[in-house]
């Protein structure tokens, strides 16, 4: 069983998307274990600040080094002194996330993720502790939360007893590299637009074939750079 700890300024923020829906049922079933951390409870300003204005000047603020290392440290102390977990920056500097990166997390002990904010962290927390950084994609958002609750989204996925069966996600677009085929449900018919025949034929191997050859053509047509 993967165990995934988010270290965060808006735990309850995390906690809300991952108490619903699948991942929040593999939780309760004890598939998957994930902790939401607020980096606030380790800071040592009373006022509960935990960054500052950068150093040779621009806008916004920085997050500070001590909560933040002072938060992955108790993680890991939790999680065990034999522990080794991967500790993941989510940033748009960051190595982009696909499937095949998901896969490889997927096959993990343990995962700490660390969600920035602001204009980001004090870089030498990262250095110090040899997180590596993650991208979801050329675009900048507030803050590391909703990253970090895509990759986790998708980790968890795969994991045993997650989903119904390993076709639930192995069939999904870009697990093989290539796109899904498209789906249909009731009714065969609606504003004149029909379910192809081949799919109420019950012929397996015919419908088979042809999920393999639409996956192909919709690969083809909206993402040639995947073939």
């Amino acid at each position: 069983m993967i165990r995934i700890n988010i270290a965060t300024l808006f735990p309850a923020m995390c906690e809300a998307f991952l108490s619903e829906s699948i991942i929040g049922r593999a939780r309760k079933a004890g598939a998957v274990e994930i902790g939401c951390h607020d980096i606030r409870k380790y800071t040592l300003d009373k006022h509960r600040r935990v960054d500052d204005k950068p150093f040779g000047g621009g806008t916004g603020m920085v997050m500070q080094a001590q909560p933040i290392y002072d938060c992955v440290m108790s993680i890991i102390q939790e999680i065990g002194e034999n522990a080794r977990p991967r500790l993941i920056y989510m940033s748009p500097q960051g190595r982009k996330l696909n499937q095949q990166l998901v896969k490889e997390l997927a096959e993990e002990d343990d995962l700490i993720i660390l969600c920035g904010h602001y204009e980001g962290v004090d870089k030498r927390v990262l250095d110090e502790l040899e997180f590596e950084e993650i991208s979801v994609g050329d675009y900048v958002v507030t803050g590391g939360e909703l990253p970090a609750l895509m990759l986790t989204d998708a980790v968890c996925r795969l994991q045993p007893g997650v989903l119904p069966n390993e076709d639930a996600y192995s069939k999904e677009s870009h697990y093989n590299g290539l796109l899904e085929y498209p789906q249909y449900t009731r009714p065969e018919e609606w504003r004149g637009r029909k379910v192809p025949e081949v799919l109420l034929s019950g012929h397996h191997e015919n419908i088979r074939k042809w999920q393999e050859q639409q996956s192909l053509e919709v690969t083809r047509e909206k993402r040639p750079d995947m073939l």
